[in-house]
């Protein structure tokens, strides 16, 4: 049996590939608004960045999202990221103690 697709995207700060659920997903809307995606199925223009605090500064320092969404990213929007981040647990270092 052949093992089951998982869709990568790419990070916008980073430009790696990984796993659409290991990313954050970033929105503009029909109505021209940016915002936080947390199931990944919101109508409208997607792009995804790393669950890491530097990924997102490198995407705000660049300006890699708004430049993928072809909008304007406040700073609200980067904060709800930054925030988001602080409160995940860090995958890789619970995945290293097996957990």
């Amino acid at each position: 049996m052949r093992p089951r697709h998982k869709p990568r995207r790419m990070c916008v700060g980073c430009r790696t590939s990984d796993e659409k659920r290991a990313l954050l997903r970033l929105v503009r809307t029909p109505d021209g608004v940016v915002c936080y995606d947390p199931t990944g199925k919101a109508l409208g223009r997607g792009a995804y960045v790393c669950a890491d605090a530097a990924c997102i500064q490198t995407a705000r320092k660049k300006r890699a999202l708004a430049r993928q969404l072809s909008a304007p990213v406040s700073d609200a929007v980067y904060d709800v990221l930054l925030a988001l981040v602080n409160r995940l647990p860090d995958a890789r270092e619970s995945h290293q103690t097996g957990a």
